[in-house]
């Protein structure tokens, strides 16, 4: 009896690898649709935001490009307190470091850890500024789960501060404006006086860290005034942000005072934040600023505006976190646990 030839047995190996590379163009192309959706809500919402307030063209066109030379000595006060704002938050960093049982991390370490890793910030995608600073603080000898908690939370209190600055401006406003306002200075109160409670302050951060997509460190055992030191500490360090734009507006000798300045920044930048689409806020952020200072400058000198601090906040972060950098390439970083101690 004749035996038929033998079948040839599948090549599993080759069907799991194409089966894999499937999976991994699917992916790559959902995450580009991804990225497309959030270009095309943040333009939209932008375009919105700037219709609302009235910005034109032919506004814009009319603008006076001498009135934007800036008077040097209010720009450079400007810059420098922007950047002692910045190297504030790299401290506070830091700081909380330590008090989650991080290495002893010194401020100048954690200065440029925190300024290296912030340029993730510019590269698509939220994860590389989280990653760098977990790889950068390692090699100090910070775990980089403690790294990373720190960033994370120092971030949600930062908000809290930059919250009750930019509160002055919804409180200045009329109408409907001043009563959400008022709502919100209420809801930050009892927040706060909550999250002095410690069992309570471990709820709220465990959902913060789950919203940021970060395992929550098991070692936090927060003292009763934790809470409120750390949102003290970050609401002091954005009244520096606030104030810097402040001396920003100063030096272009534009009609707002301090307290229509600054809480107008801090208040745009929460509203940027909390639009996720947006990377880094952007368009989103202008187009808060815009709709708080066109009634005190002028809609199209408000978004001249809106766009020169944009190119200020960048430029004054960029250009130091770029020189730690390029030290730290070269060969000037410090050796794992040589930070200096404060």
């Amino acid at each position: 009896m004749d035996e038929s030839p033998a079948r040839p047995e599948p090549d599993r190996g080759a069907a799991r690898q194409g089966a894999a590379g499937t999976g991994a163009a699917n992916r790559r192309w959902r995450a580009i649709g991804t990225r497309a959706l959030q270009i095309a809500l943040t333009v939209l919402v932008t375009w919105a935001i700037f219709r609302a307030v009235g910005v034109s063209l032919d506004d814009l066109r009319g603008l006076d490009s001498s009135r934007w030379r800036p008077r040097p000595g209010w720009f450079v006060a400007s810059c420098a307190l922007l950047l002692t704002g910045y190297l504030v938050s790299a401290a506070l960093w830091a700081r909380m470091v330590r008090e989650m049982g991080g290495a002893a991390l010194g401020s100048a370490a954690g200065v440029r850890i925190y300024f290296i890793a912030n340029l993730g910030r510019y590269i698509p995608g939220k994860l590389w500024q989280i990653a760098g600073l977990a790889a950068l603080a390692r090699r100090e000898g910070v775990p980089a789960s403690v790294a990373t908690a720190a960033a994370v939370l120092g971030q949600g209190m930062a908000l809290v501060g930059a919250t009750l600055i930019g509160l002055g401006t919804l409180l200045q406003a009329r109408g409907p404006w001043r009563a959400w306002g008022v709502a919100i200075v209420a809801v930050a109160v009892a927040g706060v006086v909550v999250a002095s409670v410690p069992g309570a302050f471990r709820k709220i951060t465990g959902l913060w860290f789950r919203l940021a997509r970060t395992p929550e460190p098991e070692d936090i055992r927060p003292g009763p005034a934790f809470a409120l030191g750390w949102v003290g500490l970050y609401t002091v360090n954005w009244a520096i942000y606030a104030a810097s734009f402040w001396l920003l507006v100063k030096s272009f000798q534009l009609p707002a005072t301090l307290f229509e300045a600054a809480p107008a920044f801090a208040a745009a930048y929460v509203i940027g934040y909390a639009f996720l689409p947006a990377p880094a806020g952007v368009g989103v952020r202008e187009g808060a600023l815009v709709a708080f200072l066109g009634p005190v400058v002028g809609v199209a000198t408000a978004t001249a505006l809106a766009l020169v601090a944009r190119l200020w906040t960048t430029g004054v972060e960029v250009v130091p976190a770029a020189a730690f950098w390029i030290a730290h390439v070269t060969g000037g970083a410090s050796s794992p646990g040589s930070g200096e101690r404060p």
